[in-house]
């Protein structure tokens, strides 16, 4: 009988090294999947959200795995586009109190890095850095793992995780508020898409009327004839700036307020569509002279649905009458399709930061002295039309913007964020004044009419308007659109120019109606499209979308696509 040999100590160690390789091996499949559950437990608060994120996360590996066969890698690529977007939904959260839905995928692009890069100088060294880390990493991992998945099951699998997250979201669809809170990203995140293509089927991007017996006259281009002299118009988006009064408790410096109003002496308010951040929704109201409402769950892009296919807006309209059209934006021209948008509503020449030179956030007095430069090579033959789009007052106020400006200020005593805020509206106030006195001095006899609007109220304004409401609470104000978080304001202003007294300048006008109060006290006769506006305007007292749950503006849509303003929507 053989007697098994006795296995010397190198061959345990041997072993035992081989153990060791195949324990690690092991970790490295399971850790992704157990940080996986951990970031699920800390951010998704009930049932139905870990439901929606294990479903999420069986069709990203089986994304993964049915392409590389790797399931350490695909569980470490899964978790790395897990990671990503929680901390893109903070971000997002942090600036306008919504987390990441998955229509924000349309808005990642070049421009739209170049311009969170340029508002977070930090945040390239920190993507440069976890890219440095994850890399290497992840080679590793695909040579640590010794399973191979095939590929028909995983197909299988994700499949059907696909399947019933589909049948889940739309049977239960996840109350629109509760984007307002700061968790449940990735159920979210996956839900929204389930809801977004779904709207997408049913009703395309834009809501309107399917069929109405009324018609507009589609405009002629030299059908304008103006009545007296016309001025030229400056329009200025003044970023994030509202009477900060509407909060109590808040202390403001003196002879705080006279920004807020206009020639005659009365403060107007103007309700924009969006708080907290995205401008652009205010960009395509003020020219546009439309909703970014009708867009419904798409409004996020509004601007790049647009560009093309709104053929309507402001600044076609005083082209008619022989304006030429100018824009001056803070930031790359392709952010948010700002460039072929505002190309699209009539703007003939669109100046952007690059073209101005501007580095990084400029104040104010940065773009009004481009704007003078550029009204100094003009031919005073023709009146124009320039928007001017600033961006001093952009979050985040936690930093202090341009030190070596408004020397003088001393913060009231406010929380920090809050008194920084007032600072810039100060920079802000004191710039346009420069401005106009600069008008006056370099253009004398020239008429001005000059418009300026707040584009939406800052992040942190509902926990100032109401310091004893939580998240849940703001978050159905907001989604019910209470008028104290989107109330602003918007100021007429004139030099060598009287405006013109029109029923349309109301006390309280939505953003939309903008346009239409600009012509009016310009004495601009209205084309077909605005002078049906003015009667809408009329019937609802200011208010636009809101109106009869939105069938005015169904109806106004389905006109204008009727007479080939809009297309392709």
């Amino acid at each position: 009988m053989a007697i098994p040999s006795n296995p010397g100590p190198g061959a345990t160690s041997a072993s035992a090294g081989l153990a060791a390789v195949g324990v690690w091996r092991l970790l490295a499949v399971a850790a992704p999947h157990l940080a996986a559950l951990g970031l699920m437990l800390s951010t998704e608060v009930d049932f139905p959200a870990r439901l929606c994120f294990l479903l999420s996360w069986g069709i990203l590996n089986s994304f993964w795995g049915t392409l590389l066969r790797r399931p350490a890698l695909s569980g470490a690529l899964s978790l790395t586009l897990v990671v990503v977007l929680v901390l893109l939904s903070r971000l997002k959260h942090d600036i306008v109190q919504m987390t990441a839905n998955f229509v924000d995928l349309m808005v990642i692009d070049r421009d739209t890095a170049a311009f969170l890069f340029t508002i977070f100088p930090n945040l390239r060294w920190s993507v440069i850095s976890a890219a440095l880390v994850t890399l290497p990493l992840m080679c590793l991992l695909g040579w640590l793992d010794p399973f191979r998945i095939r590929r028909l099951p995983a197909f299988a699998c994700g499949l059907t995780c696909l399947t019933t997250l589909a049948g889940f979201s739309l049977t239960w669809p996840e109350k629109a508020w509760r984007g307002y809170f700061d968790d449940g990203y990735l159920s979210k995140f996956s839900r929204s898409g389930v809801i977004a293509v779904s709207d997408f089927i049913q009703f395309g991007f834009m809501d309107s009327d399917a069929v109405t017996t009324e018609h507009l006259k589609v405009p002629l281009v030299d059908a304008c004839r103006p009545v007296g002299r016309r001025p030229n118009i400056i329009l200025v988006h003044d970023e994030s700036s509202f009477d900060i009064r509407q909060a109590a408790g808040v202390k403001v410096p003196p002879g705080y307020g006279g920004h807020f109003r206009s020639f005659d002496g009365r403060e107007r308010k103007f309700l924009a569509e969006s708080n907290g951040g995205p401008s652009w929704f205010t960009e395509y109201n003020v020219l546009a002279g439309l909703s970014s409402r009708s867009f419904g769950p798409f409004a996020y892009f509004v601007t790049r649905i647009a560009s093309g296919r709104v053929a309507r807006g402001l600044p076609l309209a005083l082209r008619r009458c022989g304006y030429d059209a100018v824009s001056l934006y803070p930031a790359f021209g392709a952010f948010m399709g700002a460039r072929s948008f505002q190309l699209t509503t009539g703007v003939q020449q669109f100046y952007d930061a690059q073209d101005l030179g501007a580095k990084a956030v400029e104040p104010d007095s940065f773009f009004y002295d481009k704007a003078l430069g550029l009204m100094s090579q003009r031919s005073p033959a023709s009146p124009f039309f320039m928007f001017v789009y600033l961006a001093a007052n952009h979050f985040p106020w936690e930093t202090r913007f341009r030190p070596d400006l408004a020397l003088a200020w001393r913060d009231p005593g406010n929380a920090p964020v809050v008194d920084e805020y007032l600072r810039r509206q100060a920079m802000s106030a004191q710039d346009y004044t420069a401005f106009v006195a600069t008008l006056k001095e370099r253009f004398p006899g020239a008429p001005f009419l000059i418009v300026r609007y707040g584009d939406h109220q800052p992040e942190f304004s509902p926990h100032l308007l109401d310091p004893d409401l939580d998240e849940a609470g703001i978050g159905k104000k907001l989604e019910n659109y209470d008028p104290r978080y989107y109330a602003t304001y918007y100021a007429i202003d004139a030099i060598n120019f009287e405006p013109v007294e029109s029923p349309a300048v109301m006390d309280t006008i939505d953003g939309p109606y903008l346009p239409l109060v600009i012509q009016e006290v310009a004495g601009i006769p209205l084309d077909p499209s605005f002078a049906e506006q003015k009667q809408i305007m009329l019937r609802c007292h200011g208010l636009f979308y809101a109106c009869k749950d939105g069938a005015e503006a169904r109806r106004f849509n389905r006109l204008l696509i009727d007479a080939g303003l809009i297309q392709g929507l």
